[in-house]
């Protein structure tokens, strides 16, 4: 018995590592902080345009007037109704939903 959990936890520990060596899942992360708001596609529900009128949708033209550092930076501190992420997720993890969201705007 005790074999076996000593085998299972180098599993686990090794399935830790490969897991962070890949970085953070942007997809899942967008997913658990910002689907409600910004829709599954990135494109607000008119029900939450309501309540935020300056919410924007991830399309061409949204990225087309903002740089990855501006993205980063709008997660991280928020905007308007938008709450800050900064506290909530690591830099790496803000990096990888502001990369995943570039991917909504295609």
């Amino acid at each position: 018995m005790k074999k076996q959990l000593l085998v299972l936890g180098v599993l686990l520990a090794a399935s830790a590592t490969v897991a962070s060596a890949q970085g953070a899942d942007g997809k899942a992360l967008y997913e658990a902080n910002c689907k409600k708001c910004h829709g599954a596609t990135g494109a607000p529900s008119a029900a939450i345009k309501k309540m935020n009128p300056k919410i924007e949708a991830f399309d061409a033209a949204f990225f087309a007037k903002r740089s990855d550092a501006d993205l980063v930076k709008g997660i991280a501190e928020g905007k308007d109704k938008m709450k800050p992420f900064k506290d909530k997720m690591k830099p790496d993890e803000i990096s990888a939903v502001a990369k995943y969201i570039r991917t909504l705007g295609k």
